[in-house]
């Protein structure tokens, strides 16, 4: 099994992703520095392009459970609504941006962003080893108040 890495995630769709990430749309390419330097300030994780299992996200955040969507005039519809809904029972947050939103409003869209953020905080990190036990073997108190 040497160097396979097993996923859900359909070989086609990965292509397609990669693909989605060579050719960005302009408000796409704008909006990525930001969402990396919001990585860089508060240790988020966002990626671009990212499959998630059938579809993939402009921008999604796995962490938070957080997808960014951007949209031009051919957007909105059905099939995004449909789209939306699945992503939110896979218990993620949907944001939608209008490309004129991109284009006339960036401040607006990041204070979104960070709001969004703020209301999904991340899950807690597993303890690191020894933590979780208070004292000595077997949990036992130490120190000048234990008992002998």
């Amino acid at each position: 099994m040497g160097g396979y890495v097993v996923t859900r995630i359909a070989a086609h769709t990965r292509a397609n992703a990669r693909e989605l990430r060579k050719n960005m749309t302009p408000q796409e390419r704008r909006l990525w520095p930001k969402l990396r330097e919001v990585n860089r300030m508060l240790g988020t994780h966002f990626r671009r392009q990212a499959p998630v299992e059938p579809y993939i996200a402009d921008f999604a955040e796995f962490g938070r459970r957080l997808v960014i969507e951007v949209d031009g005039g051919g957007h909105g519809g059905p099939r995004d609504q449909a789209r939306d809904a699945w992503f939110e029972a896979q218990g993620f947050t949907v944001l939608r941006f209008w490309n004129n939103e991109i284009d006339g409003n960036m401040d607006g869209v990041m204070q979104v962003v960070l709001d969004a953020l703020e209301a999904c905080p991340p899950p807690p990190s597993p303890p690191h080893e020894g933590e979780g036990r208070r004292g000595g073997a077997f949990g036992a108190p130490f120190g000048k108040d234990a008992e002998h």
